[in-house]
């Protein structure tokens, strides 16, 4: 069970989809992020575009910031992994968006943003 602390927002049960990336990330606009929290656990399947299948599993930091590690299989036939701390902002729209810098674990290691958007109920 994760520990609790005072939360000012729930992923659980929302949706995103990729915003921009950098032009060595794999996902896009065809990837779709299924998040779940468990207090400060948060977790998340993600598919669609070059991506297979994904995870994504990590900690709320703070108000401010989400860390987490992540592996998917590219339609490539490829393990990709990483690590990605994440900046949660809501809009205007009650949307939330996160704001992304991470870095590959594998291949050539390197380092990228992107920036992912709910996508609002009954869209």
């Amino acid at each position: 069970m994760a520990k609790t602390k005072m939360t000012p927002f729930m992923l659980d049960n929302r949706f995103f989809t990729t915003q921009s990336n950098s032009g060595n990330g794999e996902v896009s606009s065809a990837t779709i992020f299924h998040y779940h929290q468990d207090a400060d656990l948060v977790y998340a399947d993600y598919s669609g575009g070059e991506i297979v299948k994904g995870h994504l599993l990590g900690n709320m930091i703070d108000s401010e910031r989400l860390e987490f590690v992540y592996h998917h299989l590219n339609r490539q036939g490829e393990i990709m992994t990483g690590r990605c701390t994440s900046y949660p902002e809501t809009g205007a729209d009650g949307l939330l968006r996160l704001k992304e810098y991470w870095q590959w674990t594998c291949r050539d290691f390197s380092k990228g943003e992107s920036v992912i958007v709910e996508i609002p109920s009954g869209a």
